[in-house]
């Protein structure tokens, strides 16, 4: 792939005018218009968001194909200890699943394009919206705050798989930080450092403009946006990978104080999409448009790629805990029952794999809260956010006390594992707290059991295509791979 394509591999994606906003992001634009052509009014800036908000459902970004996962979906769980491969995969991201990857993999390409795919779309709403600002400044805010927020989380997500650390002054390399539409500018990959200042800034000036709107972009039965709660949740997550914990807390329970956890009725119908009980955000999907979680449980087809660990499933009480039955099953082939990752197998009795993507919940926001009390020293803080959560989702649950700090870290390391089970967390976490994969239970077709904290496969090798086509990243490759 050359850099004109990774970087500008999208046009202006537009949708059929409707009534309002809120009614178009479910549907695939019905035509592009090329960036080059000017956006005449606040309308045509509207649609291009919502091509934007599209971009996240490609194959590559949270979309999974048939035979594919999502790289920011289900992948990161695939990655780590907490799904196995299984006889009935297909062999597709088996060098992610045993980590022998390397720079010239099409997989790892796609990857890197659709994240600027989505970037490209966002720099081109944000290219010239401000001449309007006078017009209409909140609805400008609202459309140039999304714009900004989409920019700073594709970065950041680029910069969990491709940073060389997570250290927020770290001088190491992080990646090329995008902000104009012109085919010209071919950045470098920024230090980590400097790529933080890149989102950190975007989010911050996303906070102040969502903050000032027309309208909220988002209603009580859909969290298909992003609006000021949700910038402050990706705030609050990127904080914590940065070690800057009290503002990893302070955003966590801004955001904990306007989505309170579902209850224990409520939590099963978040994943048939019948509830937006505590989702903050969730890429929305529909039929044609793929789906997020394909690659590990294929449910129309009944081909069970990835099973859950079985070491894993046994740390939840199966009768207490709503989270077992709500993210495990089993299912039979050839007379021979499986245990499936149940979670995303679709929208009531269907089995099409069709569920919105939830990239942000309140119990992600309890876990980054705890661990933030728990690293700044407040140990009864991060207990009582780490007991909430637990009596949240566990009947009958009495709270415990753990009275050491690293005891505490290993108990909500855990409970994040368990929390955010298949939900693209668990390879970063690993990543971010150097720690090593040891897979208990490795099954029959992995190649590879262990990962070592300091091994060189924690960071994808940049594009092959990419070292090609840019000549201001050749020599940035990560260590350990060729280029």
């Amino acid at each position: 792939m050359k850099i004109r394509q990774i970087f500008l591999g999208v046009g202006l994606s537009f949708a059929l005018v409707l009534s309002s906003c809120e009614s178009v992001i479910d549907i695939e634009p019905e035509y592009a218009k090329e960036g080059a052509e000017i956006f005449n009014n606040l309308d045509e800036y509207e649609y291009a968001l919502t091509g934007a908000y599209a971009q996240f459902r490609q194959i590559g970004y949270f979309g999974s194909g048939g035979q594919t996962t999502g790289t920011w979906s289900t992948l990161p769980d695939v990655m780590s200890d907490n799904l196995v491969q299984t006889g009935e995969d297909l062999g597709n991201w088996a060098s992610q699943a045993n980590w022998n990857y390397t720079s010239d993999e099409s997989d790892i390409a796609i990857a890197w394009i659709a994240a600027y795919q989505v970037i490209t779309q966002a720099n081109l709403v944000l290219d010239g919206i401000d001449r309007f600002a006078d017009e209409n400044p909140e609805r400008v805010n609202r459309i140039k705050g999304q714009a900004l927020a989409i920019r700073a989380v594709a970065h950041f997500d680029l910069l969990r798989y491709w940073g060389e650390a997570f250290d927020r002054n770290s001088a190491l390399l992080g990646v090329p930080y995008k902000t104009t539409v012109d085919k010209d500018d071919m950045p470098a990959r920024l230090t980590v450092k400097e790529t933080y200042d890149n989102i950190l800034k975007d989010l911050n000036d996303a906070e102040a403009l969502l903050g000032d709107v027309d309208s909220e972009p988002n209603t009580e039965s859909s969290r298909s946006f992003i609006d000021l709660t949700t910038t402050r949740a990706i705030l609050a997550r990127v904080n914590l990978y940065a070690e800057e914990y009290a503002e990893a807390a302070r955003y966590a329970t801004l955001v904990i104080d306007e989505i309170p956890l579902a209850s224990r009725a409520e939590f099963p119908a978040i994943w048939e999409d019948e509830s937006v009980a505590e989702v903050i955000w969730a890429v929305s999907f529909n039929a044609g448009e793929g789906t997020p979680s394909g690659g590990v449980h294929n449910a129309p087809s009944n081909r069970n790629r990835f099973r859950p660990s079985l070491p894993l499933m046994e740390t939840y009480a199966e009768q207490a805990d709503v989270r077992y039955d709500s993210y495990f099953g089993t299912r039979s082939r050839a007379d021979v029952e499986r245990p499936i990752v149940a979670k995303f197998v679709g929208r009531g009795t269907a089995t099409d794999n069709l569920v919105n993507w939830k990239v942000f919940r309140t119990g992600e926001m309890y876990l980054i809260r705890a661990e933030a009390r728990a690293m700044l020293g407040d140990i009864v803080g991060a207990l009582a956010d780490l007991n909430a959560l637990r009596a949240a989702r566990i009947a009958g649950y009495v709270p415990v006390v753990i009275a050491t700090q690293q005891a505490l870290l290993d108990a909500i390391a855990l409970e994040r594992r368990k929390e955010l089970f298949s939900e693209g967390h668990r390879w970063f976490d690993l990543k971010r707290t150097t720690r090593m994969i040891e897979r208990e239970d490795c099954g029959t077709n992995a190649i590879n059991c262990t990962l070592e904290p300091d091994a060189r496969e924690w960071a994808w090798p940049i594009p092959q295509g990419e070292l090609d086509a840019n000549s201001n990243i050749r020599g940035q490759q990560n260590p350990g791979y060729s280029s």
